[in-house]
């Protein structure tokens, strides 16, 4: 049997003593057991997007000075660009084919054609390019607090997305907004950059007992737990390229993430919108396209275990392939606990800091708004400068929010947090216990982390814009 077929068995939640009555390579073992030690709850990574990529586009002049654009559906975008989508999508899937180590290849039978069929032209897309066509993909605003939604426009997240756990958003207001409406380019991009959050990636694995699962041909989850609803979107929002050598060469399905794909995916879609004329979807696209930019700036996503070293991992999974099995589980709920710890303090100080109208004198936010360097896009990017220095701040972040998270919360791994109602109440809890030190220096990690994002943003959107030829004159 094979490491593939091992890390299979492994997945399907083969009892690790079973691996030894098969006289299985036992320094094997400690590699492919790295499967289990990946958080469940690791698909998440910034709360809320459109707190951080608002403030990010308000220093954006491509953005802030383009005009009104007119908000069209998603099946009026398709039909009329149908017969183009169908060689932009051939060449995407060539280009992911022969780029992407990993990548596993479009079915055949679910390359877009185009038949004139309005009826199923959605499908017909969200099966082409592998999202879970039950997602909404309706037209609507998403709001940062104190912006006003308009009157008689507000909708639930209910009516966004077919997930069944919306916590996230309960603060979060959304307005409806109609076909034909005038809408700022900001505001598009604003929305979108949370979209793949609401279930575009959620289910796409054949062990996710979905039918689409079955059909897509992504394989079985290569890590995480697969009967999770959101934990199916982890290898589409994740990036592991910068871990120790022994873990990709015993443990290579860690791996096999998709969000080079998907961040290609979106900047081909959104050139060809913009080159088109549907400049609504150009900027709707580019928004959905930088929502994995940003998952890639955590370390939470670029970082298997923050906090552990390889030595640590290593020595935890031999402990229980000999069944003392409480040092893995207690890894797994500490670095689960803090991840989740640092997104629940990231939404709850910036919708602080909206409400209370500081966001001008925030030096988390001022960070935001300062474009130091916008270098050429350049595909190596997501793997050679992002996820390179999100990784290189793993091991700070993990330990500045132990000392400033609530103990309780990242220091005791008999303690759930994310079914914890305390979560939602992380700035009362930390200044409590903390008082307002913690919570500056749990600040100034925030800012640390997403000071080089606005570059990372400028890059991504100013490439968009002048492949589609759609860059401003800008003065001499």
């Amino acid at each position: 049997m094979n490491r593939e077929e091992l890390a299979a068995d492994l997945a399907r939640g083969t009892p690790v003593k079973s691996c030894f009555h098969r006289n299985r390579c036992p320094m094997l073992l400690l590699g492919v057991c790295f499967l289990i030690l990946v958080p469940a709850r690791g698909a998440w990574a910034w709360t809320e997007h459109p707190l951080v990529i608002r403030e990010t586009l308000a220093s954006f002049p491509e953005v802030q000075d383009a005009g009104l654009v007119k908000a069209e559906s998603l099946d009026a975008f398709l039909m009329a660009e149908e017969k183009g989508l169908v060689k932009l999508l051939e060449d995407e899937e060539a280009w992911a084919r022969k780029g992407l180590a990993w990548y596993r290849p479009l079915p055949e039978g679910l390359r877009f054609r185009a038949t004139g069929n309005a009826r199923d032209v959605r499908q017909r897309f969200c099966h082409a390019i592998r999202i879970n066509p039950h997602a909404r993909l309706g037209l609507y605003l998403q709001f940062v607090p104190t912006v006003p939604t308009g009157e008689g426009r507000s909708i639930t997240p209910d009516r966004l997305t077919f997930l069944k756990d919306l916590t996230e958003w309960k603060k979060t207001r959304f307005a409806e907004l109609g076909e034909g409406e005038m809408v700022s380019p900001s505001d598009v991009v604003t929305t979108a950059s949370d979209e793949p959050d609401f279930g575009l990636d959620i289910g796409l694995y054949e062990d996710n007992g979905t039918a689409i699962g079955t059909l897509y041909g992504f394989g079985k989850q290569p890590f995480g737990n697969p009967n999770l609803e959101y934990s199916s979107q982890g290898p589409f929002h994740m990036g592991y390229y910068h871990e120790a050598w022994i873990v990709g060469a015993l443990a290579g399905f860690v791996k096999q993430t998709y969000p080079e794909h998907r961040i290609h995916l979106y900047r081909t879609l959104s050139v060809h919108a913009f080159r088109t004329g549907h400049d609504y979807w150009g900027w709707r696209f580019m928004g959905i396209g930088l929502h994995y930019l940003m998952d890639m700036n955590l370390p939470y996503h670029s970082t298997l275990l923050p906090g552990v070293s390889t030595p640590r991992m290593l020595w935890i999974n031999t402990l229980d392939l000999v069944w003392v099995s409480g040092p893995k589980a207690g890894a797994i709920q500490l670095v689960s606990n803090r991840h989740t710890a640092l997104e629940a303090f990231q939404q709850a100080v910036m919708q602080e800091a909206y409400r209370q109208g500081h966001g001008d004198d925030s030096p988390l936010f001022q960070s935001l708004r300062t474009i130091s360097d916008c270098p050429a896009w350049d595909d190596r990017m997501v793997r050679d400068v992002i996820t390179a220095r999100s990784n290189s701040l793993a091991a700070k972040a993990d330990r500045v929010v132990e000392e400033t998270l609530p103990a309780r919360w990242v220091s005791d791994p008999t303690f759930e947090l994310g079914t914890s109602p305390e979560l939602y109440d992380v700035m009362t809890v930390m200044r409590r216990e903390g008082g307002d030190k913690a919570v500056e220096k749990a600040t100034g990690l925030l800012r640390e982390m997403l000071e080089p994002l606005p570059g990372y943003v400028c890059s991504y959107a100013r490439g968009i814009l002048a492949d589609a030829s759609r860059l401003p004159a800008r003065p001499e």
